[in-house]
């Protein structure tokens, strides 16, 4: 068995330390990639998770159900919606949510500058936005998937229930928890070496945030303009802006860069000797090279961490 500084570095996965690294080394690649490249794979990440989105509607829309076991539709809509997320895990799409993450990690690191870390996130929520859109307006609406009478009332409600009884509050708050959970699901995925490993990793965190009816400031992009399409009663472009997009966007911020990637970098990477993964070190950008004559190592962190004794 080899190890690098005491850790395995063989066998089906990584040690949460070895796969924080993965995480820091993938969001220095994702937000060092041309912007062209992080659009579009935020529409094609967009689009993905919208499939998972829209079986997720149609699972709830069976009247019977709703009626004598209403706990049943939403517990096969939670185990239906992760398919979307692992379709994004394994093809290398971008989503928003998980890019907080990676590149925040990244960010923490001392591997890529802050800017390149907000322009990434920007590009993700608008390539999201955008492939969400055009799912819903083409692949579905225009192919009357959502016609029958019983999916039409499904939407409706679910525009109601999603937009009108939780305040800013609440949605900002259940937006933390559901990010949490959408990196858990990442890092779980990065830490499987073996496919099987990862699409169990993606499922377990997707499925208890979908069954918990936390607030997915992506698969909202699809879920809520489709019930305004469907003319939800009262239900608008700018409150969806400021009362769905604005506290989902942020607190999934806060619980995707910080609760998880900040909390996991903190724990396994400050204070800790550098690591190596499979047998290889990380080799810092070009981009990020010190020129000022300064160590490499003072300056591959953050410089509001230059004075704190760590190594990476």
């Amino acid at each position: 068995m080899d190890n690098t500084h005491g850790v395995n570095v063989r066998g089906l996965s990584y040690t949460p330390a070895e796969t924080i690294e993965v995480v820091s080394r993938a969001g220095t690649h994702r937000g060092m990639m041309r912007p062209d490249k992080i659009f579009f794979a935020g529409v094609y990440g967009g689009i993905l998770l919208s499939f998972g989105a829209a079986a997720s509607l149609i699972v709830n829309a069976e009247p019977w159900y709703a009626e004598n076991a209403p706990g049943f539709p939403r517990l096969v809509g939670a185990l239906i919606f992760p398919g979307g997320l692992l379709l994004i895990v394994l093809t290398g799409a971008e989503l928003f949510t998980a890019g907080n993450m990676y590149t925040g990690v990244a960010f923490y690191h001392g591997r890529l500058p802050f800017w390149r870390m907000l322009v990434h996130w920007t590009l993700c929520w608008l390539g999201n936005l955008a492939g969400s859109l055009f799912s819903m307006a083409i692949l579905f609406e225009y192919a009357g998937i959502f016609d029958a009478p019983i999916l039409h009332n499904e939407v409706v409600n679910y525009g109601t229930v999603n937009q009108f009884d939780p305040n800013f509050r609440q949605i900002f708050i259940r937006a933390i928890g559901c990010n949490m959970l959408v990196c858990l699901a990442c890092f779980l995925a990065a830490q499987a070496k073996e496919l099987p490993g990862k699409i169990i990793g993606v499922w377990w965190p997707i499925f208890v945030f979908v069954f918990l009816g936390f607030d997915h400031v992506v698969a909202n992009m699809f879920n809520i303009p489709l019930a305004i399409m469907h003319h939800t009663p009262g239900l608008t472009v700018g409150m969806y802006i400021w009362k769905g997009m604005v506290p989902a966007t942020l607190g999934n911020i806060i619980g995707g860069a910080g609760f998880v990637g900040g909390y996991l970098w903190w724990f396994n990477i400050v204070g800790q000797p550098s690591l190596m993964v499979d047998g290889a070190g990380y080799e810092i950008h070009p981009d990020l090279r010190p020129t000022d004559g300064e160590g490499l190592e003072k300056h591959n962190r953050p410089r509001w961490l230059h004075s704190h004794p760590m190594r990476y």
